[in-house]
């Protein structure tokens, strides 16, 4: 064979510069990765083996005389060559000279043949003609890499590798950047595992002899170096997979030969052993030759893979394409899992740890991975000693990965070396696994939930004797409740039970031990005040698990449940009615007193099945439960377990059941006795000049239980619309009803007006006079609820607020719709006075103040919690006026009092403003677009008010800037339905700015003048023949002006000019003003007009980290400067999921763009602006936001034509192809 074959194999750890490519600068970094392998690899990494008597060559190595008669084969082949089948003077067969035909490639593609054919079928071909058969070989791995080069027999023999892979990237003239391993759909998925099994079968069919003949493995090894080695990606990629495929079946290999060895040695010293007239000494000589022959196959399969680990691995594993160190992570750790007698070494265990502190997750994810399959057995752990102290730290840590399917493979890695490392993890770091109990995503609570059962929760692991089951489910209740007590973690236990749901619900639905608990009199074994509210927590939050399947609130919509689910939650239910139904009363007998634990215990009433209460002849149970009910209601007046009692009331008064007559029975008497109390009260406070405060908590308490009822139930029968109302009249006129008392009677007025609606007929049979009486009733509410709005109570005025946006938003243009003509009379639409007091109510009590992230830290929990309540309330306050602008009940410019505060009130209101935003732009594009230009100059005008003319280096005008530059964004999408509305922005916005004649005096600019500066915000998002329109408007509105223009331009006038000027010219424009702003949000280019006219909409806001590189040959480009250096290691995150800026590259470009730029100027410029764009995280909301918008509606762009030089057409296929360690 030739000797550079030879040579390249045996110096492959330094093999990596002699790849093809201009300007590749491996070399430095494979010499760099020499120091931080640390200690060599192993003298012999011994590997494992597949299937030890199969293989096409076995026949052929029996045949054989020698240790290795296949090393003769340079010589004296074994078999003649292969006849050609074509004339030709490369000696290549028609598969290496058309891509398109090589047999392996499209039978692996196709998947019609078993692998096991296909490489016996080229078995045969190298057999007979070995160069031939390599060749095929070979242009398989090409051709996979989708290049449709061809490797030549002339080639193969006159060239170098480095000098083939140059030719090959030459030849790299693909239209597209994608290649075969980098396309997801099913059939290269089924290509890419086809492809690793015909690795994987070449080796185990030859593994007798023929990898062994000093031709084979040594010029493909050699070859995979190289192309490894490659800045073309598609090479990298692939041959990356391929050397790494064929070191695990060599390492298979490796292993049986080790076997075999080992089987040698015993035999030899069982014969040896043997008495002088027993021994036979031809026998030993054929094991002393065997073994030999086996050591000589051992160390030179351990050459081979000393050449791929030190020529493929150490290089590829820091890789830029985090794919590739995947990929090596991966067979890393199928390599210590086969062979760990010379692979789990801290040699080649250092390379795990280090690429845990990967940044990119699907390479954290292998790693992981490898490592749980090493800690999943008791022997490969106990050698993980060194390894779990050095890297204990970063396991632990990577319990918060800003991943979370990370997360969850880390969790349960901790599983396993809790499980199998005896005392390697301390009672420290378990406490940092317990939190995720609580975290959102459910499949990292649920192995989090397994870890605290495993660790703390099992009752097994309690010494000595073994209890029952209903002892161990004692014993993980009351495990349970100190847990979730003593951690303080968190406040709800649902969020506990579903984490433990998947280990432990076999015991979470042991509901008799839960009701024996709660029942037990005895102090000794009773539980404490906190364990049995707790617990109740616990039962209710299992029998809601049981019977519903569904999560808590904030872990996820549930899944939409199968048959089967849907069968073993019935029958879950009524397991659980069985269980509790004579436990109920006697809990609710006991608890009754308690609001905190009497509420839960109500709720669990709604997952009963009811219908039991009358088949299994259970009425007594049932005359309890509402004796009970209606004792809970008298005693108590907390909203919150009123509206349970309410609820569960509503459920046994449900038509549906055969027993509903006994709960409306309960209803009427609970009604009558609470209304006839009323009544007197009422009257009582309407003819005495005042009440005493028991008088006043008594009315409160009354109407509070009267107004929660109302919301479940229809109360309309006993007419308490007019009471309410008097008091409500009275509040108005004389300010002497206390807002304790006036809330909730505001509430049962709003009830009764709903419920009187419900009970109208959709279909035009409404009495005229049922109508004229609720719009009377409608309309004189409405007037009283208007008059509260400026009430001194916060209460009072919230209440009314709420209560009037509602009535309007019912009462609204909607009523009509959906065949419900006839309601006509009942709609109502607020005058301008009432708009404007709406709008000054959110001006007063909304937009008042903004708690910062760093007031909320430094306050106290209580002030903490208040600012909380207050921002909720303040919430809904601003939702309902916005659902009034929606459905087209207020004008739509009613919403600039919204608008406008947008940038100000982000953190608190952003998503309800960003949600209004988008709804009124699908009504009336215009007027939305003039509501955000009125919006902006309502601030423009409060700020010229407040600090005069002077007010363009102001921070609130920087202000009103940066909200101009946030409704930019909204016109980025669909630029042609767009165009108008933006077109009349500038217009009217020209005409504003020129609106206010300059102050005395001929140097004065106009006062509204720096609106100009405001206006430019809009300007990238022109398309190139509006912004001349634009400039031709400004130009004679300057015009037509009577005031003279001074001959230096105004700085704001010059600054919109500029921002109107053509992007080419945009450098040779005076200055854009001398005010400082934020530069232009980047955009993706939305059309072929726009992608020409204005580059800010050409640049991607989200570029991906590390860009993937085009294999396709595209248009010359100045080389790009070097990516910025990589920050800080790490991928932590706290519970909650963080925001992460994305990092801008300006390094090698992503499929699919193309620079249109001829200038170098331009282009530079571009890099400049790229550099700059540092978005706050509000910004990069919206921009992500438009970013997916787009990514979905926008078209392909066409390839560019390619018409140029070589060289230059190179520079597009290389990429950084090292990533140093400091970058991990």
């Amino acid at each position: 064979m030739p000797p550079r074959r030879l040579a390249c194999v045996q110096g492959a750890s330094s093999s990596s510069g002699s790849s093809a490519g201009p300007g590749t600068g491996s070399s430095p970094a494979g010499a760099r990765s020499e120091p931080r392998s640390g200690s060599p690899p192993p003298d012999s990494p011994d590997a494992s083996s597949g299937d030890a008597d199969s293989g096409s060559d076995f026949e052929d190595a029996l045949r054989k005389h020698g240790k290795r008669g296949a090393r003769a084969a340079p010589a004296r082949p074994l078999v003649p060559k292969r006849p050609r089948r074509e004339p030709g003077t490369d000696g290549s067969s028609p598969a290496t000279r058309n891509p398109e035909q090589n047999t392996l490639f499209e039978a692996v593609r196709s998947a019609k043949t078993a692998t096991e054919t296909l490489v016996d079928d080229w078995l045969e071909t190298y057999k007979r003609d070995r160069e031939t058969g390599f060749l095929e070989l070979v242009n398989f791995f090409i051709r996979s890499c989708g290049c449709r080069g061809v490797v030549t027999l002339e080639m193969f023999r006159n060239l170098q590798n480095s000098e083939i892979i140059q030719q090959l990237t030459e030849q790299f003239d693909e239209d597209s950047a994608e290649y075969p391993l980098s396309l997801s759909t099913q059939p290269w998925r089924r290509f890419r595992a086809g492809f690793c099994e015909l690795v994987a079968v070449v080796v185990q069919r030859c593994q007798y002899s023929i990898i062994y003949d000093e031709f084979l493995m040594d010029s493909l090894i050699s070859l995979l170096t190289g192309l490894s080695d490659s800045q073309v990606r598609a090479f990298r990629h692939t041959s990356t997979l391929a050397a790494m495929k064929l070191m695990t079946a060599m390492v298979n290999v490796a292993l049986g030969v080790s076997l075999h060895k080992e089987n040698n040695q015993r035999q030899y010293e069982a014969e040896r052993s043997k008495g002088p007239g027993r021994r036979a000494t031809e026998k030993l000589e054929a094991l002393l030759e065997k073994r030999q022959e086996l050591q000589e196959q051992q160390e030179e399969i351990e050459n081979m893979m000393n050449a791929v680990f030190k020529g493929v691995f150490v290089h590829r594993y820091r890789d830029v394409v985090p794919e590739i160190r995947a990929i090596c992570m991966e067979e890393l750790g199928k390599w210590m899992r086969s062979y760990a007698a010379s692979f789990l070494t801290d040699s080649y265990l250092k390379y795990l740890g280090w690429t845990l502190h990967d940044k990119q997750r699907e390479v954290r994810l292998q790693c992981v991975k490898a490592l749980q399959g090493l800690y999943g057995s008791r022997d490969t752990a106990a050698h993980l000693e060194l390894f779990t102290s050095r890297f204990k730290t970063r396991m632990v840590s990577m319990v918060l990965d800003k991943e979370p399917d990370v997360a969850v493979e880390v969790v349960k890695l901790l599983m396993l070396i809790l499980k199998n490392a005896d005392e390697a993890l301390t009672d420290e770091d378990c406490r940092s696994v317990y939190p995720l109990v609580y975290v959102s995503n459910r499949a990292l609570a649920a192995a989090a939930g397994q870890f605290l059962y495993g660790r703390l929760l099992d009752p097994r692991q309690e010494a000595g004797k073994e209890p029952s089951r209903d002892g161990e489910n004692r014993i993980f209740f009351r495990l349970l409740l100190d847990f979730f007590i003593e951690s303080e973690l968190h406040e709800h236990a649902a969020y506990l039970v579903d984490s433990l749901w998947d280990c432990a619900g076999p015991r979470l639905r042991d509901w008799e031990t839960m009701s024996a608990l709660l029942l037990e009199k005895t102090p000794a074994e009773g539980l404490a005040d906190r364990q049995e509210k707790v617990l109740v927590e616990i039962l209710v939050a299992s029998a809601c698990q049981a019977t519903e399947g569904l999560p808590p609130a904030g872990r996820g919509p549930g899944k939409k449940a199968s048959a089967r689910e849907r069968k073993m939650q019935a029958d879950e239910r009524t397991r659980l009615t069985h269980c509790l139904i004579p436990a109920l009363p006697q809990l609710l007998a006991k608890f009754s007193a308690d609001a905190e634990k009497a509420a839960p215990l109500l709720e669990i009433l709604r997952y009963f099945d009811l219908s039991i209460y009358c088949t299994g002849r259970l009425e007594k149970h049932l005359e309890l439960v509402l004796g009970q009910l209606r004792e809970v209601v008298e005693k108590h007046s907390g909203r919150a377990v009123l509206e349970a009692a309410a609820r569960a009331l509503y459920a046994l008064c449900d038509p549906e059941l055969a027993l509903h007559g006994r709960g409306d029975l309960v209803r009427g008497r609970l009604a009558d006795q609470l209304v006839d109390k009323f009544h007197q009260e009422v009257a009582e406070l309407l003819q005495a000049s005042s009440l005493d405060e028991e008088e006043v908590y008594s009315m409160a308490a009354t109407l509070k239980r009267i107004s929660v009822l109302f919301n479940a139930h229809d109360l309309t029968p006993w007419q308490l619309f007019e009471p309410c109302t008097k008091l409500l009249q009275r509040a108005v006129d004389t300010g002497e009803v206390p807002p304790q008392v006036l809330v909730p009677a505001i509430a049962c007025i709003h009830f009764h007006i709903l419920w009187e609606l419900s009970r109208l007929p959709n279909n035009g049979g409404a009495l005229q006079g049922q109508l004229r009486s609720l719009r009377s009733k409608v309309t004189s509410f409405c007037s009283l609820c208007q008059s509260c709005l400026s009430d001194v109570d916060p209460g009072i005025r919230e209440q009314a607020f709420v209560v009037l946006s509602d009535l309007l938003l019912v009462f609204g243009p909607q009523l009509t719709r959906d065949g419900r003509e006839a309601l006509e009379p009942l709609v109502v639409l607020p005058d301008a006075g009432l708009q404007s007091q709406l709008a000054g109510f959110l001006m007063d009590h909304v937009f008042n103040h903004v708690f910062s992230r760093e007031e909320l830290a430094s306050s106290e929990p209580e002030d903490s919690e208040s600012h909380i309540e207050g921002l909720h309330r303040r919430r809904v306050l601003l939702a309902g006026f916005c659902k009034l602008i929606i459905y087209n009940v207020l004008e739509l410019s009613a919403a600039s009092d919204v608008f406008k505060h947008y940038a100000k009130f982000y953190s608190d209101y952003g998503d309800i403003i960003k949600e209004t935003l988008n709804c009124t732009r699908q009504i009336d594009r215009q007027e939305w677009a003039r509501t955000l230009l009125l919006s902006l100059q309502q601030l423009m005008t409060e700020l010229l008010l407040q600090q005069g003319p002077e007010i363009r280096a102001a921070a609130a005008f920087l202000e009103i800037r940066d909200l101009a530059r946030r409704f930019s964004l909204l016109f980025s999408l669909h630029q042609l339905r767009n165009r108008l509305a933006l077109l009349n922005v500038h217009k009217e916005g020209i005409q504003f700015a020129f609106q206010e004649p300059p102050g005395p005096g001929s140097e004065l600019q106009p006062l509204n003048l720096p609106f100009l500066e405001v206006l430019s915000e809009f300007s990238p998002r022109l398309l190139r023949p509006d912004k001349a329109l634009i400039l031709a408007y400004l130009d004679k509105t300057c015009q037509e002006q009577q005031w003279p223009v001074p001959d230096t331009p105004w700085p704001s006038l010059a600054a919109y000019r500029g921002s109107l000027q053509p992007q080419d010219d945009a450098s040779s424009v005076g200055s854009r003003g001398s005010a400082p702003r934020r530069p232009p949000a980047k955009r993706r280019r939305l059309d072929a007009s726009s992608e020409r006219t204005d580059s800010s909409l050409q640049l991607s806001s989200r570029l991906a980290s590390p860009a993937l590189t085009s294999t396709a040959l595209r248009g010359s480009r100045r080389p790009a400067p070097p990516p910025p250096p990589r920050q800080d290691r790490g991928s932590d995150s706290d519970l909650a999921p963080r925001r992460h800026r994305p990092r801008l590259s300006v390094g090698p470009r992503l499929p699919g763009f193309s620079s249109r730029s001829s200038s170098v100027s331009r282009q530079g410029s571009r890099m400049d602006r790229l550099s700059l764009m540092e978005e706050e995280e509000a910004t990069e909301e919206e921009e992500a936001m438009i970013e997916e918008e787009s990514s979905e509606e926008e078209p392909p762009e066409p390839p560019e034509p390619r018409r140029l030089r070589q060289q230059d057409r190179l520079r597009d296929l290389f990429d950084s192809t090292i990533l140093g360690i400091e970058d991990i």
